[in-house]
């Protein structure tokens, strides 16, 4: 088999080998066991389902959430196909038949086609035998590019024969970790993670008072460094501005956000990705998901991210070559204000209340899809409300996507209560993670590279050297207590009040534990050893 592996990689993508991580997924994969892939931007997941699917007989479904990313991965493929909105009914047709003919091993469509029940009736005629999910994180509603499509892949799974699951992400938190694992339903799954160090990338913080200087000094900075680089900004009003500006003082920077035409959009990022007249391009979180563009030597933020998730993952668009690269936070406390208004936001109680009352109204399974006028409601808050009711048990999805109300007018207003709590932990959760991203800018006497691994769960030894604390002489921190030391990062714990979490950071006197329900808090060593606050969760 390893002879096999090493043949489909050679002749297939031309590799004299394979990185770390790729050839222990394969080998997962082939033994027919469902695989986690947690491993850093650029080191080639892609490429592990591209060799298993040759050497797994049936077709490889391939959920990947944008459209210039499904064209990257099949381009130049003669067995691989995209099946996605921009194709007319008779090109889907083409794609559907050639699938059940057998003629492709790869077809590559952004999860709301499996909303269809058309394509999900075809596919499962198709043989389907590995089911791919890319940028996995979205699955989860911790993750920072949550998307409530994502949130029926499990059924659609079961519905396509129950292949063996891929799930592949560059940046996966353990609470991230965990909900990949449970909506996607998989049986004892296989986790590989292959570390999310990018040492090639040099980390910094400039701070702030007004907001005015910080607007400056990254327009400077913009001006004075290498191109290509992104400049991330909170807003689509932001991004125009920055850009314009730019512009003005000749750089050749274009906006880039989901207010913009396809087709702009479109413009935009084929001028970057090919240096055809874009040498910056000025972002919201709009893009960069897919974007593989080597020689992108720095990352600029105008604007804090709402997580150290999305963070990592925004900078990790820079250095994919191995080449220095730059990650720079231009920062003010006040634009944090911003990222809480974001995580207070929520489906809240009445909503859910008439989503519960409607479905109790009809009686009868039903198509979320004609809710949608008569609730008044977006279709996010909506498939949020439905998977909260779910998970009260309130709420049946049946095998083509309807929603049915099985709990009874008794049951409605505990379920709706259940429900709603789920949803305000999950905002707890999110504004605990907008205070991570508040602690990882305001950090003065650590490595912010330490920082950010320990949030993930990966413990590292300061100094880096390659960040502006270490570069400062203040990396690396005094040692924490040998009570404290007991406990180790990525260690399971649990805290009568806050129940299990997974400890990310130990620095100094202090643990960073992120619990599954509360999210991240940060602990005192002493108290911890003083009132036994953490017992570990014994395997």
């Amino acid at each position: 088999m390893d002879e096999r592996i090493e043949q489909v990689a050679r002749e297939r993508l031309g590799f004299s080998a394979l990185r770390p991580g790729q050839r222990e997924a394969v080998e997962s994969l082939l033994a027919g066991r469902d695989t986690v892939a947690i491993m850093s931007t650029g080191s080639g997941k892609t490429a592990i389902y591209q060799i298993a699917g040759q050497l797994i007989d049936g077709a490889t479904v391939v959920v990947s959430p944008l459209i210039a990313l499904q064209r990257d991965q099949v381009d130049g493929e003669v067995d691989a196909a995209l099946l996605n909105s921009t194709l007319s009914r008779r090109e889907r047709e083409e794609v559907l038949a050639e699938a059940l003919d057998g003629d492709l091993e790869y077809i590559l469509l952004a999860p709301e086609q499996l909303a269809r029940e058309e394509v999900v009736q075809r596919l499962r005629l198709a043989n389907v035998s590995l089911f791919v999910v890319d940028e996995a994180h979205c699955v989860s509603e911790w993750g920072h590019d949550f998307r409530p499509d994502y949130l029926e892949l499990g059924d659609v799974i079961e519905r396509l024969g129950r292949p063996t699951v891929l799930a592949l992400t560059a940046t996966a938190s353990p609470p991230v970790r965990d909900d990949v694992v449970r909506i996607l339903g998989l049986r004892d799954p296989e986790l590989i993670i292959r570390g999310f160090d990018r040492p090639n990338i040099w980390l910094g913080v400039e701070h702030y008072r007004e907001d005015e200087d910080k607007h400056r000094a990254l327009l400077d900075a913009v001006v004075a460094a290498q191109p290509p680089g992104i400049v991330y900004v909170a807003t689509k009003k932001g991004a125009e501005q920055v850009a314009e500006e730019l512009v003005a003082l000749g750089v050749r920077a274009a906006a880039y956000h989901g207010g913009l035409p396809a087709r702009v959009r479109d413009e935009v990022q084929h001028a970057f990705m090919h240096d055809e007249g874009v040498d910056v391009v000025v972002a919201t979180i709009a893009f960069g998901m897919g974007v593989d563009k080597a020689n992108v030597r720095w990352v600029f933020h105008h604007d804090a991210s709402a997580s150290v998730d999305a963070y990592y993952q925004e900078i990790g668009r820079s250095g994919r070559d191995g080449s220095p690269a730059r990650a720079v936070l231009f920062y003010r406390a006040e634009d944090l204000g911003l990222r809480r208004f974001f995580a207070a936001g929520s489906v809240d109680r009445s909503a859910m209340e008439r989503v519960a009352r409607a479905l109790t109204l009809v009686g009868e399974p039903v198509d979320p899809a004609v809710m949608l006028d008569d609730l008044a409601m977006s279709k996010t808050k909506l498939s949020t409300a439905i998977h909260r009711l779910q998970g009260a048990g309130f709420v049946a999805v049946e095998e083509d996507g309807r929603v049915l109300a099985v709990g009874g007018e008794d049951a409605l207003e505990e379920a709706v209560e259940q429900a709603a709590r789920a949803e305000e932990d999950r905002h707890a959760f999110d504004r605990s993670r907008v205070e991570m991203m508040r602690a990882y800018a305001e950090e003065r006497r650590g490595c912010r590279r330490a920082f950010i691994l320990g949030y993930f769960g990966e413990a590292f030894e300061p100094p880096c050297g390659t960040c502006d604390l270490c570069d400062a002489g203040v990396g690396a921190v005094e040692s924490i207590s040998d009570e404290a030391s007991a406990f180790r990062v990525g260690e399971r714990v649990e805290h009568p009040d806050w129940g299990e979490g997974t400890v990310g950071r130990i620095e100094g006197d202090l643990l960073t534990v992120v619990f599954d329900s509360v999210g991240y808090k940060t602990l005192d060593a002493g108290l911890v050893d003083e009132r036994g606050l953490l017992a570990r969760v014994r395997a």
